[in-house]
């Protein structure tokens, strides 16, 4: 059959409506869809071992002729074996598979084939077990070469996904190249078409480094594009400035149950100013969890409510709107600040549930100076009276896109809302400059004089059982505990399995007597909210989740961060899990569970127990990973990113060198780039 970029998946071949439906959970709905669906890392099967040299607990791929090949039942009569005889020139080995009967019908004797796959002992002999098998060609799919694994949904296998891509790469060809000649050949890059191709069935891992280089700078290119274009709106636009109440700021101040640090106040002072000029703040507010980036906010919050202008406080989850809104509430107790709160499942005013007509009115009238929620804030049928402040949380690619839906609704349709980002990230000085060269960027280093440093160890598997034993020791002084569980691949599938699996036996084989919860993201989001709402309360001494869900919550009475897998984490990560325990004067524990033993590990998770805050421990990560090394994106903490990072040092620098020439010559002479970048803001929020 003849197919374009825009054919639906359903109209290939194999495909029915059951597997097209997958696919679509996977946003896999057309041809382009499946090109651009990348692995999210490769096998190495692409060495063909000699079967006299197999070795127990290798990963191998061997070369062989079925001498022999039969279907029988176990002992145990529960399982169905296929037990094959494989051999080559140096010698034979025994294969064998559970539960694929079909196999005798699809091998034969006499048939040549790869089998990739582990090579372990049975009682008496070296065997393969469940090995991937593909009848030998010059052109394997899944052996003999580095083997592409692509994140999965239910009830589909790698070996569809790539007999799929495979099906559909030529496709490719149809793809215009939209980088100029001038850059491919400046930064060395590989074509488009190629890389594409590379990406999926890469010929070796040196041209897998130059696919992802290309497909990175694209990603990297696209957004520094934006990022300049972005900055460029923004300097010619102009801001409603908000007068300073320098006495009732301090009046305010003074009310506060702590005391603000030094740190805490110069950016205040910083953007209080920036806030009396007539032209869009645009800043960045780092700050490491715990130090006070809230109070801050609720600062600036404060002047324009007393300019009688409106705020808008967003959270990317319900779970951290909520916590936001009990927290600004309760800054603001002892003013007549009204404020809102409105998700997806609560409407507030103040303590009061309302329905979502009663906030929109309000909102509309300006009966509502502040109001927290996520981004359906911008997104529903919303419309404020005087809108001039977005304060945004955790996700400072907040973009021009939605300042100018924000404008529309505020009221002021001439002015942009002055805008406040809030990360709990810590990024290099250098690499944020670099990378989000539109923010001006403010730094909260110190920590309230409250906090105890948290003491972190590593605990091995010799240790476990320590470990259990201060976490009973803990709940038994009226402390709590966060299990925090990895995904073992970016399937959100196997992510619910493992926080099921450890709740399971922490429930019934390590603390069977104790009060267990769990939350992973597969929950609705009222059982969330319920959920921790019951751990706030002290309903339960446990609570076990999945790290994509968000437990960035204040819960002060949480001791231990306990961290399964955490190798599998990145440092900036397991720094952000440890932050959401020593939020009060108790002192707080973080234990990093590992049963690896590499010197790599060791070093990575050694820097976590060694390092003074957040930021040296962000140069570190930089330092330790380098430029252009391979990770996965769930740590980027960028979803319009497949294969880029903020640790594409090099890259990012290349990007932005290439963006301004490209827009100091004129982007209207390079008419296939400016299409592609238009599609590219069209689907990613820079948000």
């Amino acid at each position: 059959m003849n197919i374009d970029l825009t054919t639906p998946v359903s109209a290939i071949s194999r495909v029915g409506k059951t597997t097209a439906s997958r696919l679509k959970k996977l946003g896999i709905e057309t041809v382009e869809d499946l090109i651009f669906y990348y692995p999210f890392r490769w096998q190495d099967f692409s060495q063909i071992f000699d079967i006299a040299s197999l070795k127990p607990e290798q990963i191998v791929t061997v070369r062989g002729k079925i001498q022999l090949i039969t279907n029988r039942r176990s002992f145990a009569k529960r399982k169905m074996l296929t037990e094959a005889l494989v051999s080559d020139q140096t010698g034979s080995v025994k294969v064998i598979w559970f539960n694929q009967p079909f196999l005798t019908k699809v091998l034969a004797p006499g048939d040549e084939v790869f089998l990739s796959g582990k090579a372990d002992f049975d009682r008496y002999t070296l065997q393969l077990v469940n090995p991937i098998y593909e009848k030998v060609s010059k052109d394997t799919t899944h052996t003999a070469r580095l083997v592409p694994i692509y994140s999965l949904t239910s009830n589909l296998t790698q070996k569809q996904i790539r007999f799929l891509i495979k099906t559909v790469l030529p496709a490719v060809n149809l793809i215009q190249e939209w980088l100029p000649e001038s850059l491919l050949k400046e930064f060395k890059l590989l074509g488009l078409h190629s890389a594409l191709k590379q990406i999926h069935f890469p010929d070796d891992k040196k041209t897998l480094a130059k696919a992802i280089n290309r497909l990175k700078f694209d990603e990297l290119f696209l957004f520094q594009l934006q990022i300049i274009l972005g900055k460029n709106e923004i300097a010619s636009s102009q801001a409603i400035p908000i007068k300073f109440f320098e006495q009732k700021t301090r009046d305010f101040v003074s009310a506060l149950p702590f005391q603000l640090t030094n740190d805490q106040k110069k950016v205040a002072w910083k953007i209080i100013s920036d806030l009396q000029i007539p032209r869009p703040m645009n800043r960045l507010l780092e700050g490491d969890v715990g130090s006070g980036k809230t109070v801050v906010a609720a600062l600036a919050m404060l002047n324009v409510a007393l300019n009688q202008k409106q705020a808008v406080l967003m959270a990317p989850t319900e779970i951290l709107a909520s916590q936001h809104y009990k927290n600004i509430c309760s800054l603001f107790e002892k003013t007549e600040i009204k404020i809102g709160l409105m998700t997806k499942s609560q409407k507030q005013i103040g303590q009061e549930t309302v329905s979502k007509k009663k906030i929109i009115d309000d909102l509309s009238r300006g009966d509502i100076n502040l109001v927290v929620g996520t981004h359906a804030l911008i997104q529903d049928d919303i419309a404020f009276k005087d809108l001039v402040l977005a304060v945004i949380d955790e996700q400072h690619r907040f973009g021009v896109g939605q300042r100018k839906i924000l404008r529309q609704k505020s009221g002021n349709c001439q002015d942009l809302p002055h805008l406040l980002s809030m990360t709990a990230t810590p990024i290099p000085r250098s690499l944020a400059l670099t990378f989000c060269g539109d923010l001006d960027l403010s730094i909260i280093r110190e920590m309230p004089k409250e906090r105890k440093k948290i003491i972190t160890k590593v605990v091995d598997s010799k240790n476990r059982k320590l470990a259990y034993d201060f976490v009973r020791e803990q709940v038994k002084l009226g402390r709590q505990i966060f299990v925090i569980c990895p995904l073992i691949d970016p399937s959100d599938k196997l992510g619910v399995k493992s926080v099921t699996t450890e709740y399971e036996k922490l429930k019934k084989e390590i603390f069977p007597d104790l009060k267990i919860d769990m939350l992973h993201g597969k929950l609705k989001s009222a059982d969330k909210e319920q959920i921790m709402q019951d751990f706030l309360a002290k309903k339960s001494d446990i609570l076990v989740a999945t790290s994509v869900v968000e437990v960035g919550v204040d819960v002060p009475n949480a001791s231990v961060m306990l961290i399964e897998g955490s190798e599998r984490f990145g440092l900036a990560q397991l720094h952000q899990f440890r932050g959401r325990v020593g939020r009060s004067s108790h002192q707080s524990y973080c234990f990093l569970f590992t049963d690896s033993q590499t010197q790599k590990t060791k070093e990575r998770l050694e820097a976590l127990v060694t390092a003074k805050d957040g930021f040296e421990l962000a140069e570190f990560d930089l330092k330790f990973r380098g430029p252009g090394e391979i990770y996965g994106t769930i740590q980027s903490g960028f979803p319009e990113f497949k294969l880029a990072e903020l640790t594409d040092y090099e890259l990012v620098q290349k990007a932005k060198s290439a963006a301004e020439k490209i827009l100091a010559d004129d982007l209207n002479n390079y008419p296939l780039l400016k299409q592609k970048m238009n599609q590219f803001a069209k689907k990613i929020h820079l948000e």
